[in-house]
């Protein structure tokens, strides 16, 4: 499932994580081999505990193996150092986590346009694409409020935003949906599949919203860290 270039958005081959934990490890993820091709928009759904934050924080580099290859772009990042990992994920992946891990000192356009300060990107075109974001997904008029002024969907979608906003080839979502209702949900949603049909952005969630589910071109179900199921759905809204 490889893009026409033969160069997959992410590959893993035998990947485990084991963590020590008395009396016995946990194997969170037990021999993971997948490829997600370049433009695609996948869903990794199963229960909790099923390892599906974990292998987001894995593909991301968040997390080293126990033991297995993980290539992003063609790259090995298991030969990155620490470094050139964080440097891959400004350049190239997006990330919304559960927790949103949003800087309660800085305003919500403050922490949407984050990366792109870390970037260099110029203040004025920082605010001109977060703003064009956050009408599309109805978080107009609170560019000022700080996180603690805003309510965890609200703070989700700043999440998104911030994640989405520098056009990565990656992004890898947990969870984006978990505190939205269905009308935030759409157009969320909306904005990931222009980003995906309109720049080829690759996609990869962990869900248990069948919403995002639904919308899924491809539906990995994972069961104690190992996929069960691997099946495609419908067409890409990227073919004319």
């Amino acid at each position: 499932m490889s893009d026409h270039n033969g160069k997959a958005a992410v590959r893993t081959e035998d990947v485990w994580k084991i963590y020590p934990q008395e009396p016995e490890p946990v194997e969170a993820v037990r021999g993971l081999t997948v490829e997600i091709a370049t433009g695609d928009f996948a869903a990794m759904a199963g229960p909790s505990g099923s390892g599906k934050t974990t292998v987001l924080n894995l593909l991301g580099g968040l997390t080293r193996p126990t033991r297995g290859k993980i290539w992003v772009g063609g790259q090995d990042i298991s030969e990155l150092d620490d470094r050139d990992l964080a440097r891959l994920r400004l350049e190239h992946i997006g990330f919304v986590f559960q927790a949103y891990n949003l800087l309660p000192v800085l305003s919500a356009l403050e922490n949407a346009e984050f990366t792109l300060l870390l970037r260099g990107v110029p203040g004025e075109e920082r605010r001109a694409r977060v703003k064009e974001l956050f009408d599309q997904i109805g978080l107009e008029g609170l560019e000022d409020r700080k996180p603690s002024r805003l309510s965890g969907g609200q703070q989700q979608r700043v999440a998104v935003v911030r994640a989405v906003v520098g056009r990565p080839a990656l992004v890898l979502a947990d969870e984006p949906t978990a505190n939205l209702d269905s009308v935030s949900s759409d157009a969320l949603l909306d904005v990931m599949e222009r980003l995906n049909r309109d720049l080829g952005t690759t996609f990869v969630f962990s869900t248990h919203d069948p919403r995002v589910m639904n919308r899924a071109r491809r539906l990995i179900r994972l069961v104690d860290g190992r996929i069960e199921r691997d099946e495609r759905q419908g067409d890409s809204p990227s073919t004319p």
